[in-house]
């Protein structure tokens, strides 16, 4: 079935019927509202107050567009930010941290982008999560306020300086240098897992004590009881004996990836620290942007179910926001029903800038909408060009993960009981009640993570690989169930940060904002990484990964690899397995930063597009390469930088 529409004049017409995918969906829903019911968690969801002008207009209230919202309303200025998902409906399994694969499937607040990993037909059928009726891979993001970071993991990891530095080098703006950027990490950050050094001593590992992101470690004293994911742990610690984490545990900074130490390229086990407080409830942008709401009223509004369908121009200054106001009104939206729900089309003004923040799809979606992109791609969709920047789509980048999971001779001891909020449900009970110890759902479900080069010359480690107590080989619709129903497995999932292939694409299906844009990432020999390497670094991770859990300590606890599978044992073989089986959910860079003779650029070091006035991007889609190894943190460092920019800018 074509994801094709006419036209805008057709946009709200419908052909679907109840297939397969929307089957699965329905009864996910259903599954997960039966829980939610069951832990008396409030549905309502609310608005505010609307204004037809106001200084800034955000699209987007998400790891970018939402600490900037916040930021400029705090320094007096009035802001609107334009959400086109609802108010989080669902507190509880938005809160809990091992819930977060429950909340990415969540209906009420996802939205389910279906991508291509090639154009090659065949090829892309390889994949086992391929959806026939959808033409592509589940992607899942979130329409909410705080966007995906509502729903995501909660790793809260730091890039390495090398991916600042080249920002530098690239624009000749030095203000982008690793060593100023540290600062708006710390400025953002509230460590709870590092203890606040004295006054008039030195703070070596360079954290942040009093910002709106609450940082902390799991929960270790729940290895201890579990004698099973002890012995991986110890197998992965002690098989990988890293000299440059133990130096850190010698100085004081126990397996700290966020030491500023790290951010150079020193490899280890490590404990990833999760966007939670003492509490273990997720904290984040949400949070941030409601409190600044409710602290200054006048001048925060945030409009909810607000689709953005373009920017409005005099000339080529951005002076406002078309949008359609209504929910449900995007094709990615499971519950959208088009045939029912229009929307109405409101405009706002902005004053001094309009910004765009809707992630590496919708806001090249949005600027080609308006005008700003290829010419040719434009007038195929009958768009007048009001700018022409061929870089608008291109560029799109993400890691490459594959799983390498692991039958268990017997169910993980912390999480067999867990039955993720079904009524009774021990292990919710203990995380409401047992303040002192919540015990497995205090936790995202990582229990240690490697960095480590997949060649030993590289500038920066390239292999983030990751343990959890569950079954996880991608995204697919129902991959959550699958992580909580199944108790006898570990997964380690490899991640290939610093890929090389930059040869994805954006580009739009037709004219009507309302629909999806065709994504396709163009996965390894399709796209430039020329030389091979970065499918020989995920081949690498893999045999690391099965290397932990074949060691004297791990050997009795596994049954039998099930994931690639103990049949695939040659590189040619385990190539062939990440080629046909990897994922990415870290989709940036189509936005690229760069220098006004770069054609392929769209912005400038200060987030401003080229050939328009007031008129920025500030999110994941503005890196020229993919930072780090979790996209968040570098997306909340920029989102700091243009607060600052843009302050700048209006104070003169």
């Amino acid at each position: 079935m074509s994801k094709k529409k006419d036209g805008y004049d057709d946009r709200f017409k419908s052909d679907k019927g109840m297939d397969r995918r929307t089957f699965t969906k329905r009864a996910l829903g259903a599954s997960i509202a039966a829980g939610m019911a069951s832990t008396g968690v409030s549905l309502a969801s609310t608005t505010t107050a609307f204004n037809e002008q106001y200084e800034y207009v955000i699209v987007g209230s998400g790891a970018g567009g939402g600490p900037l919202a916040a930021n400029l309303a705090k320094a007096g200025f009035s802001v609107l930010v334009l959400e086109a998902g609802e108010n989080d409906p669902n507190d509880n399994i938005h809160d809990i941290p091992a819930w977060h694969t429950l909340s990415t499937e969540d209906p009420k607040l996802s939205w389910e982008f279906f991508v291509k990993h090639y154009a090659d037909l065949e090829q892309q059928k390889k994949d086992s999560k391929y959806v026939e009726e959808e033409e592509g891979v589940l992607y899942p993001r979130a329409a909410t306020i705080g966007g995906c970071t509502t729903h995501h993991a909660l790793i809260t990891v730091y890039p390495h300086n090398n991916d600042f530095d080249r920002i530098a080098d690239i624009t000749g703006d030095e203000s982008w240098r690793s060593e100023g950027m540290r600062k708006y990490f710390q400025r953002l950050e509230d460590c709870h897992y590092v203890p606040r050094p004295l006054p008039g001593f030195p703070d070596p590992a360079r954290h942040g004590y009093d910002g709106w992101l609450k940082t902390n470690n799991p929960d270790l004293r729940l290895l201890l009881e579990d004698p099973v994911l002890l012995k991986i742990v110890k197998s992965a610690v002690l098989k990988f004996g890293f000299t440059d984490a133990i130096e850190l545990i010698f100085s004081g900074n126990l397996l700290d990836v966020n030491h500023w130490r790290v951010a150079g390229g020193l490899e280890g086990p490590f404990i990833a620290p999760m966007s939670t407080g003492f509490d273990y409830k997720r904290r984040g942008v949400r949070e941030y942007l409601l409190d600044t709401q409710r602290r200054y009223p006048n001048l925060l509004h945030i409009r909810i179910n607000a689709l953005a369908t373009r920017v409005l121009f005099e000339g080529t200054a951005a002076v406002g926001v078309e949008f359609l106001d209504g929910p449900r009104l995007y094709d990615a939206d499971p519950l959208k029903d088009a045939s029912n729900q229009e929307g109405t089309l409101r405009r706002v003004t902005a004053t001094r800038e309009v910004i765009l923040s809707g992630g590496a799809f919708n806001s090249p979606q949005l600027l080609k909408l308006s005008g700003i992109g290829p010419k040719e791609e434009l007038n195929q969709h009958g768009i007048t060009a009001l700018v022409d920047r061929p870089g608008v789509g291109e560029n799109l980048q993400d890691r490459y993960e594959v799983g390498v999971v692991s039958e268990l001779t017997d169910d993980v001891p912390l999480t067999k009981d867990c039955t993720y909020g079904k009524p009774g449900d021990p292990c919710l009970t203990r995380y409401k009640w047992r303040w002192w110890n919540r015990g497995p759902y205090s936790s995202n479900g990582a229990v240690i993570s490697l960095v480590k080069r997949s060649k030993p010359d590289l500038p920066d480690p390239d292999l983030f690989i990751f343990g959890l107590p569950a079954s996880f080989h991608g995204y697919f619709p129902g991959y959550s169930r699958e992580i909580t129903d199944t108790k006898d497995r570990f997964s380690w999932v490899v991640l290939k940060g610093h890929t090389e292939n930059r040869a994805g694409t954006v580009k739009l299906r037709s004219n009507n904002p309302r629909d999806t844009p065709d994504i396709n990432f163009h996965y390894f020999e399709e796209g430039s990484d020329l030389d091979g390497s970065d499918l020989e670094a995920v081949i690498e991770g893999v045999k690391i990964a099965r290397g932990i859990m074949s060691t004297s300590l791990t050997d009795s606890l596994v049954s039998k690899e099930v994931f690639p599978g103990e049949a695939l044992t040659s590189d040619a073989q385990i190539g062939e397995f990440v080629k046909n089986e990897a994922w990415g959910h870290h989709a940036s860079c189509t936005n690229k930063i760069g220098t006004a003779d770069d054609p392929m650029a769209v912005v400038d070091s200060k987030f401003r597009v080229y050939g328009t006035q007031n008129l920025r991007v500030v999110d994941a889609s503005v890196f020229p390469y993919i930072p780090g190894f979790f996209i968040v943190v570098p997306v909340y460092m920029i989102s700091e930088k243009a607060s600052d920019d843009i302050i700048a800018a209006a104070r003169g």
